[in-house]
């Protein structure tokens, strides 16, 4: 092990400690995609909502699992919920519900309050 390698032998990365905290904390998770879900209808910021949704997927079981229990192929549910990923509503839906969420609407004006 290089002396590198053995100054942060016990960090994580970012995206470790945001799974873990978003597995501790369902609601943080809720607020976290609603959030993350507002970037969905901007074709340039796209991938922020589904990078967090993959984030809570591996949070709540992991990417293999989710998809298994949502009935969609673990292939299929990597590439949607990639950067470049355009998932179906049926898979976002299938998705939100293996990890206890829902998709719900809003008004304009009531987003904007």
């Amino acid at each position: 092990m290089r002396k590198q390698d053995r100054k942060y032998a016990g960090a994580r990365s970012h995206h470790e400690a945001e799974v873990a905290e978003l597995a501790a904390n369902r609601q943080l998770a809720a607020e976290y995609l609603k959030a993350a879900m507002e970037s969905l209808g901007d074709p340039a910021d796209r991938s922020a909502g589904l990078l967090a949704l993959r984030s809570v997927a591996e949070a709540y079981g992991g990417l293999g699992a989710v998809a298994r229990e949502a009935g969609i192929s673990r292939e299929s549910l990597y590439r949607a919920l990639s950067p470049n990923g355009n998932p179906t509503l049926k898979t976002l839906l299938a998705v939100l519900r293996t990890v206890g969420l829902r998709l719900s609407v809003a008004s304009e004006t009531d987003a904007a309050a």
